[in-house]
């Protein structure tokens, strides 16, 4: 497992793997659909990969303006609302694929679910509430 460790850890720390993790912290229902071990590997692998091309077209599309060192080319085209609605929906088709895939079907979330959460609270309740 530390081998593979290795390998993500700069992936994640790359432009790109910083990109496709903010559009799943502020979509809370694109993280619920890969939050399975499986689905999570397969989604980063396909997201970086398409997030990477689709930001290759766009540098190759469009004009980006002279370098003063203050951001990457990647941050200037975040900042420009119909590049970043491109890249987002990018992001959510690959984890809409992930998520559709019957492979993954059977997969069980990293997390306990909602109903697992209420039974350990219920139960938390009943077996602490007499301390």
């Amino acid at each position: 497992m530390a081998e593979l460790d290795e390998v993500w850890i700069p992936l994640v720390d790359e432009p790109i793997g910083q990109i496709v993790d903010r559009i799943v912290r502020d979509d809370p229902a694109l993280a619920a659909l890969v939050e399975t071990p499986h689905r999570i590997l397969a989604f980063r692998t396909f997201a970086y990969v398409r997030t990477g091309i689709l930001l290759g077209q766009l540098l190759f599309d469009n004009d980006i303006p002279d370098w003063d060192g203050s951001e990457s080319w990647v941050d200037a085209f975040l900042r420009e609302p119909r590049h970043r609605a491109a890249i987002e929906a990018e992001v959510r088709a690959v984890a809409e694929e992930i998520a559709a895939d019957p492979e993954y079907a059977d997969d069980e979330p990293l997390a306990p679910d909602e109903r697992a959460r209420d039974r350990f609270r219920a139960f938390a309740r009943e077996h602490l509430s007499g301390r």
